[in-house]
């Protein structure tokens, strides 16, 4: 029988571990145009014990052990649009990703760099793509090439925290063309057209949110996008619409229920997802929960208002799963992104400490 102890190996110092970060978070990838931070990762990784490549996905792959039982680390190499610049303030680094989620993924491959799996176990830490576009490219390309036994997701919640459940999701684009009239006239114009349907939607979401407790049973309405034009003799209206869906909705319940109030305008779905919660008594919960409190946290459970790639793998791989990430979910794809130095490094610990529990 190998001691845990005897399994933490080749470790790093705390100067390494926010080097992965820093570099890292330093190579832009949007969603779309992650290639050079995938081929960084995987460079670093197959530098640091990990049999490492890129799928056909563009995710970043890296496989320790040589065993049957998977624990699979997921998170997501890409980022929301936008320029951060990369600096640092402290203790505090700033930048595009680094809570949203390379802080995470950095953490899984050091976690996991720092161990040795069991003979019977691997740890396969994937750099995901296309996460923040809705489309979850890389997770989709990995459903069908893993069966893990556990899964963990890489999203900020705090080094102390377990993320257990994340709403759905339905976007639409609605569109609306017609003839104009005289401004004088009783004709509504493209803009009340769809300021109506506006209307109508928050009525809707109002009327199902009126006995509903918590934020994670509430149905979230969001225009994301409005916009007017006239071409001659017609005008148009569109429209980018955001649910999140609890878990009593599925999407195509929204979807008939849209369409049934469509007034003549057309609608485009897509984004469908369902909520997802995951079971909260299982061994990688109870992993998690001593590993915080070995850190001296007090461990506590969320559940988010938003999706993730558990809401794509959790339904089809049907294991133990839950999202963890150091960072404060509240600065994702905000101008002040930045993360805790020390709570990553608080983060890596936890994580380690937790994987030589389940590998």
């Amino acid at each position: 029988m190998i001691e845990e102890s005897e399994r933490a190996t080749n470790i790093l110092s705390p100067q390494e571990a926010e080097s992965l970060l820093f570099h890292l978070v330093s190579i832009s990838s949007p969603s779309g145009h992650e290639t050079r931070a995938s081929e960084y990762l995987a460079s670093w990784m197959s530098e640091h014990g990990f049999q490492a490549n890129i799928d056909e996905s563009g995710s970043a792959i890296g496989i320790r052990g040589e065993g049957d039982r998977e624990i699979v680390l997921l998170g997501h190499i890409d980022t929301f649009p936008g320029v951060v610049p990369v600096r640092m303030e402290g203790r505090k680094l700033y930048g595009r990703g680094t809570v949203d989620a390379k802080g995470a993924l950095a953490a899984f491959a050091l976690a996991a760099s720092q161990i040795d799996p069991s003979p019977d176990t691997r740890i396969v830490v994937i750099g995901a793509t296309e996460e923040e576009a809705a489309t979850s490219r890389g997770a989709r390309h990995a459903i069908p090439r893993y069966q893990p036994f556990a899964c963990i997701i890489g999203e900020p919640s705090g080094w102390d925290r377990i993320t257990l459940a994340y709403k759905g999701r339905l976007l639409v684009d609605w569109s609306w063309s017609g003839a104009l009239a005289h401004s004088a006239g009783p004709v509504p114009s493209p803009a009340e057209v769809a300021i109506d349907y506006w209307s109508w939607l928050q009525e809707f979401t109002h009327d199902y949110n009126e006995n509903q407790q918590s934020a994670y049973s509430r149905l979230d309405l969001s225009l994301r996008n409005l916009n007017t034009k006239q071409e001659g003799t017609l005008g148009h209206a569109e429209m980018q619409l955001g649910l999140r869906l609890p878990p009593d909705l599925t999407p195509e319940e929204v979807e008939a229920k849209l369409r049934e109030h469509s007034n003549g305008a057309k609608m485009q779905f897509y984004g469908e997802e369902n909520a997802f919660t995951a079971e909260k008594n299982s061994p990688l919960i109870r992993a998690f929960i001593r590993s915080i409190r070995v850190q001296g946290g007090t461990p506590r459970f969320v559940h988010k208002t938003g999706t993730s790639d558990m809401n794509v793998v959790g339904p089809v791989w049907n294991c133990p799963i839950a999202a963890y990430g150091p960072g404060d979910s509240s600065l994702d794809h905000t101008p002040e992104e930045h993360i805790d130095l020390d709570e990553f490094q608080l983060s890596i610990k936890v994580l380690q400490e937790m994987l030589l529990e389940i590998v």
